[in-house]
C-alpha cells in the first residue's frame, strides 16, 4: 500500500498553506495574541494545572475573555471547503475523505489557527452554517466542566441548546475557556465523533510539531556562539534530529490512521502526536535558550496550544486504555 500523498493531495495541502500564509501569517497571529492579552509585552508565563503532565487547562496572565476567532477567516475557510471537505458533493461538500482532512488540519496546526476547527468540521452537515463557516461550533471535548470558545460559539456539538458558562482564564491566550454545567447526554457524541475528533486534533498537533522543528533549525543556523552557529554543536544537532524523528513518526501514524479509519490506530496517532507537539515545543524552547522564554518568541504559543490539544477529544490516559483493551481482546 502506498501511503505517499497523491499529486492532488499535495496540491490541496499547498493551497491551504498558501491561504493561511496570506491570511493568517505571523503578524496576524501576534496581533491576535496581543488583542487577546491586551498587551504586546509581558512575561508570557502562567500556570497550567498539571503542567508537568502536559495539561493545558490552567491559568495564564491576561487571557481574559477576549475574542480569539477571526470570523472573516472562518468564513474564508468555509468558502475554501475546509469544513465541508468530507461532505458529499450532493450536499454541497467537496467529497473527499479523512486522508485529505488530516493534510489540511496539519497545515492549520502549523499556522496555529485558533478556534474550534475540529468541532466545526465534524458539525458540517449537522449544524446549519458549519460547512460554510458562517457558524462556529464548539464541543464538550475537554475533560471536566470546561468548554473552549463557548463565548464565541453559535452551537455546541451534541447539545440542543448553547449552555451558559463562567469565563476561566486559560493557559493559551487564543483558547478562551468557560466552565459550564453540562446538560444531560452531553457526552453522547458517538464513537465516530470521538475517534475522528482525536485524529483531526492529532493532525493539528503534527503541524505544530513540524513547525517547531523549522523554528529550532532556523534559529540554530542564525544564532552564533564562539564564532559559529549553535547548530554546529553536537548537542543542538541531536536535539533537532530527535524533534524531526518525533514529528515524522507521529505524522506517519496520523496518515496511516486516516487511511484505515481504525479507532485504535487513531488513538495511537493522538498519543504520538501529543507527545511530539509538547516535547518538540519544549526542545525548541531549549534551542532558543533565553530568547525562547520571552513573549516575543513564538515558541511558547506552540507549547501552550499543544498542552490544550493534548486534553481534547482523547487524552493520553484514555488512548492508553483503549489500546490496552484492544491488546487484551486480541490476546483472548
Amino acid at each position: 500500500m502506498d501511503f505517499r500523498p497523491t499529486e492532488d493531495q499535495r496540491d490541496l495541502r499547498a493551497g491551504v498553506r498558501g491561504l493561511l500564509e496570506g491570511r493568517y501569517g505571523r503578524e496576524a497571529l501576534r496581533a491576535a495574541v496581543d488583542a487577546a492579552t491586551g498587551t504586546g509585552t509581558g512575561t508570557g508565563t502562567g500556570t497550567a494545572a498539571g503542567a508537568g503532565a502536559g495539561t493545558g487547562t490552567g491559568t495564564a496572565a491576561g487571557a481574559g475573555a477576549a475574542v480569539a476567532v477571526d470570523r472573516g477567516l472562518w468564513r474564508e475557510l468555509g468558502g475554501a471547503g475546509f469544513f465541508a471537505l468530507r461532505l458529499p458533493e450532493s450536499e454541497g461538500g467537496v467529497g473527499l475523505g479523512l486522508p485529505e482532512a488530516v493534510l489540511v488540519f496539519e497545515e492549520a496546526g502549523r499556522a496555529l489557527v485558533p478556534g474550534p476547527l475540529v468541532a466545526t468540521h465534524l458539525a458540517a452537515g449537522v449544524v446549519p452554517g458549519a460547512a460554510a463557516g458562517t457558524a462556529l461550533v464548539t464541543a464538550f471535548d475537554l475533560a471536566g466542566d470546561l468548554v473552549a470558545y463557548l463565548g464565541e460559539a453559535d452551537a455546541v456539538l451534541g447539545a440542543a441548546v448553547l449552555p451558559v458558562g463562567e469565563p476561566v482564564r486559560a493557559v493559551d491566550p487564543l483558547t478562551p475557556l468557560h466552565r459550564v454545567a453540562r446538560p444531560a447526554g452531553a457526552e453522547a457524541y458517538g464513537s465516530a465523533y470521538v475517534s475522528e475528533g482525536a485524529l483531526l486534533t492529532a493532525a493539528l498537533q503534527v503541524g505544530s510539531a513540524l513547525r517547531t522543528v523549522e523554528l529550532a533549525v532556523r534559529y540554530a543556523g542564525e544564532r552564533e556562539q564562539f564564532g559559529q552557529p549553535i547548530g554546529a554543536f553536537q548537542a543542538v544537532k541531536h536535539s533537532c534530529a530527535q524533534m524531526l524523528v518525533r514529528a515524522e513518526v507521529a505524522r506517519t501514524a496520523v496518515y496511516a490512521a486516516a487511511v484505515t479509519g481504525d479507532p485504535g490506530e487513531a488513538a495511537a496517532a493522538k498519543l504520538l502526536a501529543d507527545e511530539a507537539a509538547v516535547r518538540n515545543a519544549r526542545d525548541c524552547l531549549q534551542v532558543h535558550g533565553g530568547m525562547g522564554f520571552t513573549w516575543e518568541a513564538d515558541v511558547h504559543l506552540h507549547l501552550k496550544r499543544a498542552w490544550v490539544r493534548a486534553e481534547q477529544w482523547r487524552t493520553a490516559a484514555e488512548a492508553e486504555e483503549l489500546l490496552a483493551a484492544e491488546l487484551l481482546d486480541s490476546a483472548g
